[in-house]
């Protein structure tokens, strides 16, 4: 009996490991499918720029999820050397619905839309004061509260630099020149090319008719010929 015991609490115990195997399995591709469609906000593939002092300057930003938003909360801080200031938040109740936005900032304006995923902002009349980053966050209920940020940075000057674009101007300047070349070049070549076929079919037009002639002149000499030969009767 006790044999029988322990055999059975051995099998009992592979069926729980293997039950646990498989929860932790399951949980591994939940988690996992949630963390690849899960809330992203991004501001794009140029994380800064640079802007002239007294300028309006666009702070962009957008939001993502592949299983969708309820009451997605956002907002925009300002970084003031370690100093969080609040420029602006809201919440979209659902996709496609206008968010309310509360503005806490004199010169910020919102811009976006929730029918583009859109929650950029604009920076008006800016000073060297507005310079650093500014973080844009958003908060999903309906992905248990995930969140996720981005920084965009902002750089004033007092004047934009000058793009030295001399070298593209040679560059654009040459192959303009080299492709210029080859048309003139196909275009010379074309036209030899007809006024040779003209030449061919005159000079055959001129060896066909003189070769006609020729016949004609042999056979009337032959002929001649043949009349002055005939003894009279």
């Amino acid at each position: 009996m006790a044999s029988v015991d322990s055999t059975g609490s051995s099998v009992s115990g592979r069926l729980r490991s293997g039950d646990l195997l498989h929860a932790g399995l399951a949980v591994a591709l939940l988690l996992g499918v949630w963390s690849v469609g899960g809330l992203e906000v991004s501001t794009g593939k140029v994380s800064s720029v640079e802007a002239m002092n007294g300028s309006t300057v666009l702070l962009p930003c957008t939001y993502s999820s592949c299983i969708g938003i309820k009451n997605l909360h956002f907002n925009w801080h300002y970084n003031d050397n370690g100093t969080m200031i609040k420029l602006c938040a809201a919440e979209i109740p659902m996709e496609g619905v206008e968010p309310r936005v509360s503005v806490y900032h004199e010169r910020v304006e919102f811009v976006g839309s929730s029918k583009s995923n859109n929650i950029s902002i604009l920076l008006w009349n800016i000073t060297f004061e507005d310079q650093g980053e500014y973080i844009c966050f958003a908060r999903n209920p309906k992905e248990k509260n995930r969140n996720h940020s981005a920084t965009f940075t902002l750089i004033v000057v007092n004047q934009m630099k000058e793009v030295d674009n001399t070298l593209t101007v040679i560059i654009v300047s040459v192959l303009g020149g080299v492709i210029g070349l080859v048309i003139i070049v196909m275009v010379i070549k074309a036209l030899v090319v007809h006024f040779l076929l003209k030449d061919d079919e005159k000079n055959k037009e001129c060896l066909v008719s003189s070769s006609g002639n020729d016949n004609t002149e042999n056979g009337l000499s032959g002929a001649k010929a043949d009349n002055k030969g005939t003894p009279k009767a």
